[in-house]
């Protein structure tokens, strides 16, 4: 077995970023819109708002994350919301995710965060093995809640 190098993203890598991030918007029940993914991390990348580390193959790149800055008032400090990761199907079960992992706590540790957060799908105990295996701990004292604010809102 090989290592997959892992390293950060730059603006000229969107294009092998963005069939990953499509496959990623697939796999949690979206359509398949390309130029879509691709206008979305272009704008990320435009306004500094997201660091994404990159898996590869070869040239090719097989898996991914992204990290969104963030602060905590109560630390006074920065924290990062690891929103995204994903790794193409025939490089699952290969270390690709756990050095992803690695790679996203180990930039936000070196930035001085307090936290990297993430949320998964109930369903996704594969992701839920994987992060505990790594020393990420599930939230018991708080309780994650969404406003949607295209929702039709509840008269009552």
């Amino acid at each position: 077995m090989h290592i997959i190098p892992i390293r950060q993203a730059v603006f000229d890598d969107i294009d092998s970023i963005a069939p990953l991030f499509d496959a990623y918007r697939q796999f949690y029940g979206k359509d398949s819109d390309i130029g879509a993914a691709r206008r979305f991390l272009r704008d990320r990348f435009d306004h500094g708002e997201s660091v994404i580390f990159l898996a590869f193959d070869g040239d090719a790149a097989v898996g991914f994350t992204q990290l969104y800055p963030s602060f905590s008032s109560t630390a006074l400090a920065r924290v990062f919301i690891l929103n995204d990761l994903f790794v193409a199907q025939d490089h699952r079960r290969s270390g690709v995710a756990t050095r992803l992992l690695d790679a996203a706590t180990t930039y936000a540790r070196s930035l001085g965060a307090v936290r990297v957060s993430l949320n998964t799908d109930t369903a996704n105990t594969t992701a839920q093995a994987t992060y505990e295996a790594r020393g990420w701990q599930r939230d018991q004292a708080f309780l994650a809640y969404h406003f949607m604010p295209g929702d039709n809102e509840r008269s009552g």
